[in-house]
């Protein structure tokens, strides 16, 4: 196939491309700089520059491709709500582009909003709570439109050497604060994915999903926050302290918001429908290797 990605040069990006070539597909990767546009050549994939913004350029990338894989997310936490929009027009372009089609668009959600006091599976539904919840419902709604569309609901932490996202924010926090935290008790659980299995599971989705498919990239069911706080506390040669909740915001910042929440999730039904098998080593096995503490 010939795949449109949006969002191939980022952290999840640079393995989806490499994933996809190897398994035969030819890749188009959106860019929206030069650096962007080096990195998707030199993985070996073809150039269409643009942003998420650009409507006209998004359309033309999906138009002429077979299948669209949609990674790209506006990270700006300082007006959040503009990069829900943008990401919601974003998804609304790229399924008009193939309905009727049959073709897939494998969009990208999200675990961070889940929260039923149980793991939760692809049969629930997505709460408003979670900031991608349009995005995710309006990719599905493209099925009832000859698209074969699915979303991956990726956990929290996409996980690997070079990962400058939450776990790397909370390291940081730890050498400038002199202690490695939790919230509360730390009980509460996070779900994590190697980001090669990651990358597996997206061309996996591409390659065989069901149209209205839901599929969860948890590679780890729930790791307790605590546990990582300890094994970070030890890497880094730090004490380990409980934050008290009402403390929260002011000792871990905007991460705060997301430290507290008890978020575990299955992919039991990702792995049955799709033969996606995760093999990449766990969180807790590439904190001790040092990938967040060098």
């Amino acid at each position: 196939m010939r795949v449109f990605v949006t969002g191939a040069s980022g952290w999840i990006g640079s393995a989806v491309v490499p994933e996809l070539l190897g398994a035969g597909h030819t890749v188009v990767g959106l860019a929206r700089s030069d650096a962007s546009a080096a990195t998707i050549e030199a993985a070996g994939a073809e150039v269409l520059r643009g942003t998420l913004d650009d409507l006209d350029v998004l359309r033309k990338g999906a138009e002429t491709a077979d299948g669209v894989v949609h990674l790209a997310f506006i990270h700006d936490f300082s007006d959040y709500q503009r990069s829900v929009e943008t990401d919601l027009r974003a998804v609304q372009t790229l399924g008009a582009a193939l309905e009727g089609s049959g073709r897939p668009f494998v969009n990208t959600s999200g675990l961070a909003g889940m929260s039923f006091g149980r793991p939760s599976t692809e049969r629930d539904p997505v709460g408003d709570v979670s900031p991608r919840a349009a995005s995710e419902r309006t990719a599905l709604g493209f099925a009832e439109q000859g698209v074969r569309s699915s979303v991956v609901r990726l956990a929290p932490t996409v996980h690997g050497e070079g990962d400058s996202g939450f776990i790397a924010t909370l390291a940081g926090i730890a050498r400038d604060k002199g202690v490695s935290g939790y919230i509360g008790d730390g009980a509460n659980r996070w779900p994590a994915v190697h980001r090669l299995d990651a990358a597996r599971l997206f061309r996996l989705a591409l390659e065989q999903a069901p149209a209205d498919s839901v599929l969860h990239g948890a590679g780890e069911e729930g790791i307790p926050v605590r546990e990582i706080a300890e094994v970070l506390g030890r890497k880094l040669d730090l004490p380990v302290v409980a934050v008290a909740p009402e403390q929260a915001d002011e000792h871990f910042g905007w991460l705060g918001r997301f430290l507290a929440a008890d978020i575990p999730a299955s992919s039991t039904l990702t792995q049955e429908l799709l033969g996606w098998r995760p093999t990449g080593p766990g969180l807790l096995d590439d904190l001790e290797a040092g990938h967040y503490t060098r």
